[in-house]
């Protein structure tokens, strides 16, 4: 039976095993000093060196020729104790425990009586090899707490683990008693140089495009990429590790497919969207995989966009890219990113994963008709000036249109269907004259001398009173000023309030309903933005004054007509308001019909 790769070549010293210089040298180190601690935890993804780190740290402490100065701290390798230890094999001295099937506190009692065992020989270590570490329960944490404190002589124990944070939140006090070295996740180029030396090794010819879809697929691992290479070489009868090999043994995506979605995307090809996701659901692939790769193939292009050189990308793949940098917009390819980053979630757990793949490349297929406010209030009339302080927009809430697509990225915060781009918009609203200048900048414009002649106007000259019969025939358009202003709350409360009389100085009574008193304590509360808004409309109005008024038997409805607010009303209101702080946004919601989303 053959032997694995990822067995065959497990390193033998510290000093072949890749990556992990910064623990490989401090184990050394601590060996040639003599200054072993009695506990170490190794943390770190899977695949990258923990349990190799641990044999090796137990063949270097019990090697048979330890202490001779050439070796310093390194294990020779070769004696019969570093042979036994590297293989697996039984070892009186060496004990390799899967705390994943071995986590209750009997198990841990068993191991601390077990320890109390002195080492084969005077100078040898009883070293204790705890595989999956965070399986342990709580109780066997605590069983072991009192011998990792004091452990006896020459006993050291060795745990390995994948998430350290559970033994943080299951036994804190543990971390104080071992000494915790941190692996890092193997590069993409450190598992081809790996590959490259395990296969010349082999006598396996090889292609550098192949050994980097290894190490991507790999994912960080350098037992994973071994594994991978096994699957590889077992396909087929040629021994030589090809691209189309690779493709064929992992179920790889080919990259033409990643770039004919990014074609259909550019070219805004909506329709073939569904054609295309179907021929992939037919070849049978993994749309995760799909959902990855797409994701690599954006974050490639944006970084060739911006003018970057994007990392571990064949050689091949980056020639395509660079023709195609200028078919999609940095800004474009950060919305797709930024959706696709909220999909991903949602993604692994549904039970439609092709469906929710063909809404989100239509979803970018149609950015075109998605236009940033940003955009859209710079060609509505800032005539490349820029703003004042009191007029400059910025408001958090996003607004959007009706017609929006559903979850828009946040930098696609306006959505205008068949407005392609802020210009077209412009053009639209600008008047026909020869120097056209955007209606909204003259809304803005106007707006602006609005409020600068209302601060310079003349004393308004007193004017008379209106009829009682006027002020209840126009009581609304009251409601509307003050609606008008993002008072919302405010014209709903006046709505339900009945002019009663007026006097010949303008003094204007409102009754209420007094059953039902809330509103008329909102409109006392405001009543001076409400007797404003009555002078507006009305003029001759000197005082407002409120009483409870119950109508006639004949003027009762002859049903409940109060009206309640619904979810719809209050995200009008709430529009209104953000958009009463600026001229210019509000031109922008009354221009374009535009609805808060949140």
């Amino acid at each position: 039976m053959s032997l694995a790769l990822a067995r065959k070549y497990r390193p033998r010293n510290f000093a072949t095993v890749a990556v992990q210089n910064h623990v490989a040298n401090t184990l050394k180190g601590a060996i040639a000093r003599g200054r072993v601690a009695h506990g170490y935890l190794l943390c770190g993804p899977r695949g990258t060196g923990k349990t190799t780190l641990a044999r090796v740290l137990a063949m270097a402490l019990n090697c048979e020729r330890r202490g001779e100065p050439e070796l310093q701290g390194e294990p020779c390798g070769h004696c019969g104790s570093c042979q036994r230890i590297w293989s697996g094999s039984a070892s009186l001295d060496v004990v390799e425990i899967d705390a994943a099937s071995n986590r209750g506190v009997d198990d841990a009692r068993e191991l601390r009586e077990r320890a109390m065992y002195a080492p084969s020989g005077d100078d040898r270590y009883k070293v204790y090899i705890v595989d999956e570490a965070h399986m342990l329960t709580r109780e066997a944490w605590n069983a072991l707490l009192k011998i990792l404190e004091e452990p006896p002589p020459r006993v050291v124990f060795v745990f390995a683990t994948t998430e350290p944070q559970k033994i943080a939140q299951q036994a804190a006090p543990i971390l104080s008693r071992l000494q915790r070295f941190d692996l890092k996740r193997i590069g993409p180029a450190e598992i081809r140089e790996r590959l490259a030396a395990v296969l010349a090794e082999e006598q396996v010819a090889f292609e550098q495009d192949a050994l980097g879809m290894i190490a991507r697929a790999a994912d960080g691992g350098l037992r994973d990429a071994l594994s991978l290479t096994d699957q590889v070489l077992s396909l087929g009868e040629s021994a030589a590790v090809t691209a189309e090999r690779v493709q064929t043994a992992l179920g790889l995506i080919p990259d033409d497919e990643y770039l004919a979605l990014l074609d259909m995307v550019a070219e805004r090809r909506a329709v073939d969207v569904f054609a295309a996701v179907q021929r992939l659901a037919d070849a049978g692939v993994d749309f995760v995989l799909v959902l990855s790769g797409l994701g690599d193939l954006l974050r490639a292009q944006l970084a060739i966009a911006l003018g970057g050189v994007p990392p571990e990308l064949p050689e091949r793949m980056r020639a395509a890219l660079e023709t195609r940098k200028d078919r999609l917009a940095a800004n474009d390819l950060l919305r797709m990113l930024h959706a696709l980053l909220e999909l991903e979630p949602m993604y692994r757990r549904s039970g439609q994963p092709q469906l929710l793949l063909e809404t989100l490349l239509v979803r970018f297929a149609l950015l075109d008709r998605t236009i940033e406010l940003q955009e859209v209030l710079q060609g509505f009339g800032s005539g490349g000036r820029e703003d004042p302080p009191s007029r400059r927009v910025s408001h958090e809430p996003r607004v959007a249109s009706a017609h929006a697509l559903p979850s828009a990225p946040p930098a696609a915060v306006a959505s205008a269907p068949g407005m392609p781009s802020a210009q077209a918009v412009a053009q639209v609203m600008a008047p026909p004259v020869p120097t056209p200048r955007p209606a909204t900048g003259q809304v803005a414009d106007a707006a602006a001398a609005s409020q600068l002649a209302d601060r310079h106007a003349a004393p308004r000259v007193p004017t008379a009173p209106p009829t009682i019969e006027r002020v209840t025939k126009e009581w609304r358009a009251v409601a509307d000023a003050i609606r008008a202003k993002g008072r919302g709350m405010l014209a709903q409360a006046v709505e339900r309030l009945v002019p009663i009389t007026i006097t010949p100085n303008g003094g204007l009574t409102l009754g209420y309903d007094p059953l039902d008193d809330t509103f008329a304590q909102a409109a006392d509360n405001s009543r001076a933005d409400v007797l404003a808004a009555a002078q507006g409309v009305f003029g001759g109005v000197s005082s407002v004054t409120l009483k409870p008024y119950t109508p006639p038997a004949s003027d009762k409805p002859a049903r409940d007509t109060t009206v309640r607010m619904t979810a719809h009303d209050v995200q009008r209101q709430r529009t209104e308001q953000i958009a009463s702080r600026s001229p210019l946004l509000d031109a922008a919601v009354k221009a374009l019909d535009l609805e808060l989303l949140d």
